[in-house]
């Protein structure tokens, strides 16, 4: 079960976008669209069109800042196993993140198999630049959905399709908010399984902002095997400013 679960999280760590508030609902705001040359979807609504332009023009390299608390639950339903982790990721520059353990709960094969499988996936991901898995008209068609409704103000929806069926790239949809251009949901499944033994992953990253700081980066993995059934893994990732101490992860 290890090795084609280490490929399905390199391939998941590969999406450099986090995402806000999935229980909402698309209200349904028709637009008029054409296709442009460079595969940029071009619309009738003009607030969606520049929220868009916004968030491909300002895409960060990396959405996390240098020090982090992470919460990672864990769970294969079929086996009725479960674990969980928290801990706290210091980033530096050039370097690998690097963890240190609060706490470490539940069924030893499931952190083993799921927890640090994904960290290590998460580590290896800092070495590899995003540019070929970016959400931009290089490597996506864009298609307008409607508007969605937030609490304090509207995100604009739109079909993400890749150009190529390649590993790192999501077929789903993405929300935009209207005043800033930053991504607050993404959600879909890859469209290129990384193992023969996984049939498919699913995938949804949320963005909670306070103003235009992320408070918290929450994703939410479906990944469905041929061997063990669903494996689940809810992560929560937090800002924080004092870094605590613990053991390496294993």
């Amino acid at each position: 079960m290890g090795a084609f679960l280490t490929k399905a999280f390199n391939a998941i760590a590969k999406i450099g976008l986090s995402s806000v508030l999935p229980v909402l609902v698309l209200t349904g705001a028709s637009a008029q669209h054409v296709l442009a040359q460079d595969n940029t979807v071009v619309i009738s609504c003009p607030p969606a069109g520049m929220a868009l332009e916004r968030f491909i023009a300002n895409q960060p390299p990396n959405s996390r800042t240098p020090v982090e608390s992470i919460e990672i639950e864990a769970s294969l339903p079929k086996l009725n196993k479960s674990g969980r982790l928290r801990a706290i990721r210091q980033t530096l520059p050039a370097r690998h993140p690097q963890y240190q353990i609060l706490e470490v709960s539940g069924d030893s094969m499931v952190n083993h198999e799921l927890i640090v499988r994904y960290l290590h996936a998460d580590q290896r991901a800092a070495e590899v630049s995003n540019e070929s898995t970016a959400i931009t008209p290089a490597n996506y068609k864009f298609r307008y959905v409607g508007a969605v409704q937030l609490r304090d103000g509207i995100a604009y929806a739109f079909r993400i399709i890749p150009h190529k069926k390649k590993q790192g790239l999501i077929n789903g949809v993405l929300w935009i908010d209207g005043d800033t251009g930053m991504a607050v949901r993404l959600s879909g499944y890859l469209v290129k399984n990384p193992s023969i033994f996984l049939k498919r992953i699913n995938l949804t990253r949320e963005n909670y902002f306070r103003g235009v700081t992320i408070e918290a980066r929450i994703t939410h993995l479906l990944i469905d095997t041929r061997l063990v059934g669903s494996a689940r893994l809810v992560v929560v990732e937090r800002p924080i400013t004092v870094l605590e101490t613990g053991p390496a992860v294993p």
